[in-house]
């Protein structure tokens, strides 16, 4: 039937063919730790630049609150004058402002 030195040589195959199942296995292995770590960095990266771009917002957000704010009492102020020229004591104060004589 099987001569010894077969039975050795296919002891060796067997051998080999669980080595090169480790060997893959330790390959793949460290294929997917290297993926998952890679993962990992790209999601670290696109969280940092999401929060850069968050503050960036509320910066532009916080400066056009203050401009309107600004325009709000501005436009408050104008309010205020114009009810003040459209009765006559503010027109009159006004023009006396501007040096007009009153000759009344």
């Amino acid at each position: 039937m099987f001569r010894k030195e077969e039975a050795t040589e296919a002891g060796k195959d067997a051998g080999q063919e669980k080595a090169v199942s480790e060997e893959k296995v330790r390959k793949i292995a460290i294929g997917a730790t290297v993926g998952g770590v890679l993962l990992i960095v790209f999601l670290v990266i696109v969280l940092i630049i999401q929060f850069v771009q968050m503050g960036i917002r509320n910066a532009e957000k916080a400066e056009l609150d203050r401009l309107i704010e600004q325009q709000k009492q501005q436009y408050d102020g104008e309010v205020a004058d114009l009810d003040d020229l459209q009765n006559g004591f503010g027109m009159f104060w006004k023009a006396l402002d501007y040096d007009y004589k009153y000759k009344g």
